[in-house]
């Protein structure tokens, strides 16, 4: 028993320094963030402060991080939905084999292999050699779907291998149509993974640095901005930044949780009855 319980308390003091490894960094980055007006990057804190949170929003002399933030939201966004419509289409359409299906699946997965900056060279290289002009809602927007989708397309794949078509065969032997079938018994079972999918999707092309550097074009995404802002800022406006895109993310997390769970709670209840 006391062995145990050293055990345990050498795995409980690991993990913590774990913890603190891990996020240390970041709670020390929004505490300095919180800055008076003549504050620097560094402790001793000289004051306390919204004033880097406020410049974030007005013009900087060295970027626009209000616009950045906002091209990196829309584009997030945009790869989202389109991760989740495309993952549940090509989820459906691979539940029965078809001619191709297997090369399609493998060049699929091909992207996550082919390292990121090759790729987003290789879609620069294309828009310019057609005559297109590569910007962050077209060829960005392509970038980052090839980052995104295989990993949705195997989060679908798993669900619907596990997924039983007994309740699809009993909405069939009930008279509903396909339509019906889908909307009333497929959908609300797959949509807590959906949720996964969407919020992965969108995590994934909001911090996308590599993808991003050859394919924005003249306009810079929040990941970009920000490796900019290292080479040239010496305010705590950096800090400002960085923690309103951490909390930015984990909002979104906890939103994907609440209608995971609400999803999860509203299928149950129709079950029920």
């Amino acid at each position: 028993m006391k062995n145990n319980k050293t055990a345990f308390a050498i795995c409980s003091l690991l993990f913590g320094l774990f913890v603190l490894f891990l996020y240390g960094p970041t709670f020390t980055i929004a505490i300095l963030s919180f800055q008076g007006e003549q504050g620097g990057l560094t402790f001793p804190m000289r004051g306390t402060s919204m004033h880097w949170y406020a410049q974030l929003f007005e013009r900087q002399a060295v970027g626009d991080f209000s616009m950045a933030l906002v091209r990196s939201l829309g584009l997030g966004f945009a790869v989202m939905i389109s991760t989740v419509v495309i993952s549940l289409m090509a989820g459906l359409a691979f539940r029965r084999h078809f001619a191709g299906s297997s090369v399609i699946f493998y060049v699929t997965l091909a992207s996550l292999i082919i390292p990121s900056i090759l790729v987003s060279l290789g879609i620069g290289l294309m828009f310019d050699r057609m005559g297109f002009t590569a910007d962050w809602y077209s060829s960005g927007f392509g970038a980052h779907m090839t980052w995104t989708l295989p990993f949705g397309l195997l989060i679908m794949f798993a669900v619907f291998n596990r997924f039983n078509p007994s309740y699809e065969m009993a909405s069939d032997d009930l008279g509903a149509t396909p339509w019906q079938t889908f909307r009333y018994v497929l959908l609300p079972l797959i949509a807590p993974s959906l949720v996964g999918v969407g919020l992965f999707g969108f995590t994934l092309s909001y911090d996308e640095f590599a993808r991003t550097l050859m394919t924005s074009g003249s306009f810079n995404t929040l990941p970009l901005e920000l490796f900019a802002m290292t080479t040239n800022v010496t305010t705590p406006v950096l800090y400002a930044l960085g923690t309103l895109t951490t909390f930015i993310s984990l909002s979104l997390i906890v939103l994907a949780l609440v209608a995971v769970r609400t999803l999860r709670a509203k299928t149950r209840a129709q079950a029920t009855h």
